[in-house]
């Protein structure tokens, strides 16, 4: 799914997987999992997901921003980079690779910057934040032992201002007090009920936040985060917010 807002584009390439794209700037969020650039991803049994992706390799990337371990694909990461692209890597995410078999960081043949969850860079031309995120204690949000599915200092979540639109990507996190105070210009939720805020709470923090433009995603990828999300549009723009929704 693209939009077009304001003289930047916003592309969903499914999962936790975002393009954002001025004239002359290209960052991404979360590339690659689950086949999403692959054309591997294929709907569930019961029909909820996505089509298959396109064989996506563009290389085009000035910036590509990993939230958390679970979303580090090193193969979505070269399929999206090119030789001058720098990667803005959550500083934890060192810590996990072994356990999930992953190459570290500082093997990748690009530039690699790591952050906090409270920091801000310049990366070339784009101004860059992250923001906390995770899952409360005891929350909505947990394993069945009340321990999160990702607890804090796991993982964060980025502000990148592109040509002057800031876009908000706030990662696999529940609706934090913090992120009520952020001022953006498109907000790219994730919204499938299991392992993150779920779309009435996404829909309360778009209220709240006042963005242009709403951007729901990591939704109806596999049965776990399936949900209603033109219920969701709906709650958003009776806050007078607008929605685009990607229903193929």
């Amino acid at each position: 799914m693209t939009v077009r807002h304001d003289g930047i584009t916003v592309e969903w390439l499914g999962y936790a997987t975002l393009r954002f794209a001025g004239e002359e700037t290209v960052v991404y969020t979360d590339p690659g999992r689950y086949g999403v650039l692959t054309g591997e991803w294929e709907p569930d049994t019961d029909g909820v997901g996505h089509p298959p992706a396109r064989d996506y390799r563009p290389e085009d990337a000035d910036v590509v921003c990993l939230t958390h371990v679970h979303h580090y694909d090193p193969d979505g990461v070269d399929r999206v980079a090119g030789p001058d692209t720098t990667i803005v890597a959550y500083e934890a995410i060192e810590e996990h690779v072994e356990d999930r078999e992953l190459p570290p960081l500082s093997s990748l043949p690009y530039d690699v910057e790591t952050v906090g969850d409270r920091d801000s860079l310049t990366v070339g031309d784009v101004p860059l934040w992250t923001v906390p995120a995770y899952n409360e204690p005891d929350g909505p949000h947990t394993r069945p032992d009340g321990t999160p599915f990702h607890p804090e200092g796991f993982g964060c979540g980025f502000i990148a201002a592109v040509e002057g639109k800031r876009v908000l990507y706030p990662g696999d996190t529940d609706a934090l007090g913090p992120h009520q105070n952020v001022d953006v210009s498109v907000f790219c939720p994730p919204i499938g009920p299991r392992f993150t805020m779920d779309r009435h709470e996404a829909a309360a923090l778009a209220a709240a936040m006042e963005p242009e433009l709403v951007v729901p995603v990591h939704y109806n990828t596999f049965s776990t985060l399936e949900t209603d999300s033109r219920a969701f549009a709906a709650d958003v723009a009776g806050a007078g917010v607008p929605v685009a929704l990607d229903e193929t």
